[in-house]
């Protein structure tokens, strides 16, 4: 079974004393930054601001870009990134990354960044007690892009990704190229010969090879394991993951040089293998002090298609070689390397059947998880747009379902939650609780009232003498009848 044609939109769960009241903050291709609130009434559009991802700063600040590179030279490359206030002007900008001369295109500075950025101060982007983004100064660690040649890597052009930093007033202060540490990731030898065949080739720029596919990067910050002497998590040091290669690293600030990571193939060590494959992450981060959970790694296993290896039956030419039809939220304790907790969709909605209801739960594009500070996990389901909030003991207290897009499989990056106190230009919404539906009673209008669905086939309801009349009126008498002589439920077998 796949997810219905028809569904509801907006807020379709919301219980006020157990969620993490707050804005919402997320980017709707072609619409710009919209802020809604609890009960999904709009606070906010900004238009054309877009998100790779948007993040809201304290006193109502938020950032994102303003352009993107046209795509036929550029892969997801955004021109800028800015820092608007509330009435959308611009405060802060950096566009001065690379002088780009596109054929036809008018030539200018541009960032080139993608998927992440982080301002000194917030070690996430998200909201944390005690841990806000400066906003009238400070440092921006920025994920971007380049291109490049590396022989070890592939004879074809490669899409290099960099992390910058940035001073306020836009100079580069320091910078790590990935392709520099390539022998540290741990390739096999069957990945390097399909990497070097295949670096995921795309048309943009005439053919250059997403090789790694960085889609996040924040810096550790203070934590526990630093302070008991670990030297692989020091504060500065940076954690990062590559959707491509199935890698979730973290390198030393000083040196560069990768000092944790898992991945890419998780059969190589007994812990790893006990974690099971991860394919495709997205928003691998550090929970920080101050939040419950703070010193483990959050993931978003998005599931999908990922990863350099041999060929198989289904690669042919060894790329893309670990598939997985399920997405799962992992937090994982990085010193000893177990899961302390997760979500999948078996668990969910308490839906059960392990593996077979997993799928109720999958976005293999995109897609986020927060740390709450009522030790809640905001999700972002990209594809599709789907957003909850769910507890530790798995109970779904908030649900969002986008209904902005005319293409109702459109994708949906990364949102975050944060609360009221951020925007001081508007008074607190009224929080109107969303009671959850009782799937088995809430019908269309039109449709039939669900008696005889609900109690089909059950002797002694109401809906078994119905369901005899409907089985008569078809001409299956005899299937009204049939019982199966090992079940003892009750049940009609049909």
């Amino acid at each position: 079974m796949g997810q219905p044609f028809i569904h509801p939109t907006g807020v379709t769960i919301y219980d006020p004393e157990k969620c993490f009241n707050g804005y919402t903050v997320m980017q709707v291709m072609g619409l710009g930054c919209v802020i809604i609130d609890m009960n999904g009434n709009v606070v906010r559009v900004f238009k054309d601001l877009q998100g790779f991802p948007n993040k809201l700063l304290p006193g109502g600040y938020v950032m994102g870009s303003r352009g993107q590179r046209n795509p036929k030279f550029g892969y997801q490359d955004q021109s800028d990134l800015v820092q608007v206030d509330w009435d959308g002007n611009v405060v802060w900008k950096f566009d001065h990354k690379e002088y780009i001369e596109d054929e036809g295109e008018k030539p200018q500075w541009m960032a080139r960044q993608h998927h992440d950025f982080q301002r000194e101060g917030n070690t996430v982007g998200y909201y944390v007690p005690g841990m806000e983004c400066k906003t009238e100064s400070g440092n921006t660690l920025i994920l971007c892009h380049r291109n490049c040649y590396n022989k070890k890597i592939s004879d074809k052009l490669l899409l290099d990704d960099v992390f910058i930093e940035v001073d306020w007033e836009g100079n580069i202060v320091w910078e790590w190229n990935a392709s520099d540490h390539f022998n540290e990731f741990g390739f096999s030898p069957a990945a390097k010969l399909a990497l070097y065949k295949n670096p995921n080739m795309h048309e943009a720029g005439g053919g250059t090879g997403d090789w790694m596919h960085i889609n996040s990067m924040s810096v550790l910050g203070p934590n526990k394991w630093y302070d008991k002497g670990d030297e692989r998590f020091h504060p500065d040091n940076i954690i990062w993951d590559a959707r491509e290669s199935n890698i979730c690293a973290i390198i030393s600030k000083e040196t560069g040089k990768v000092v944790w990571r898992m991945g890419p193939d998780y059969a190589d060590d007994p812990k790893l293998r006990k974690i099971g494959q991860i394919v495709g992450q997205h928003h691998v981060h550090m929970i920080p002090e101050g939040l419950p959970g703070a010193g483990n790694i959050l993931i978003f296993d998005n599931g999908g298609w990922s990863g350099y290896g041999a060929p198989t039956n289904t690669s042919k030419d060894g790329t893309k070689v670990n598939l997985t039809d399920r997405s799962r939220v992992l937090e994982l304790n990085p010193v000893k390397m177990e899961v302390v907790w997760q979500i999948t969709g078996s668990e969910l909605m308490g839906y059960g059947s392990p593996l077979i209801n997993d799928y109720r739960f999958y976005s293999p594009l995109t897609s986020a998880a927060q740390r709450l500070p009522n030790g809640n996990t905001m999700i972002t389901e990209g594809v599709g747009g789907r957003f909850f909030e769910v507890t530790r003991m798995k109970e779904v207290v908030w649900e969002y379902i986008s209904p902005y897009s005319e293409n109702i499989a459109s994708i949906y990056y990364r949102a975050y939650r944060y609360p009221y106190s951020y925007v001081p230009q508007v008074a607190e919404p009224k929080e109107t609780p969303v009671p959850m539906l009782d799937i088995h009673k809430f019908r269309v209008p039109g449709a039939a009232d669900g008696e005889l669905q609900n109690e089909v086939g059950v002797k002694g309801t109401t809906g078994y003498p119905k369901f005899q009349q409907a089985c008569v009126a078809a001409g299956d008498e005899d299937l009204s009848l049939k019982e199966d002589d090992d079940d003892d439920t009750g049940y009609t077998q049909f």
